[in-house]
């Protein structure tokens, strides 16, 4: 059955994958030559209040 377009432009993870491991490591020169990679962008929040 194929999917739709949105539905297949979703980013997914693996199951079981090790999400700090697997997306912290950096591609090689051959995947990036063969457009084998991904370009994952972290980001964090910050809780504490600069006022206090």
């Amino acid at each position: 059955m194929e999917r739709d377009k949105k539905e297949r432009d979703l980013p997914t993870i693996a199951p079981g994958m090790d999400d700090d491991e697997e997306l912290n490591e950096k591609a090689t020169k051959e995947e990036i030559a063969h457009g084998e990679y991904t370009k994952v962008v972290t980001l964090s929040f910050d809780e504490v209040d600069p006022s206090t």
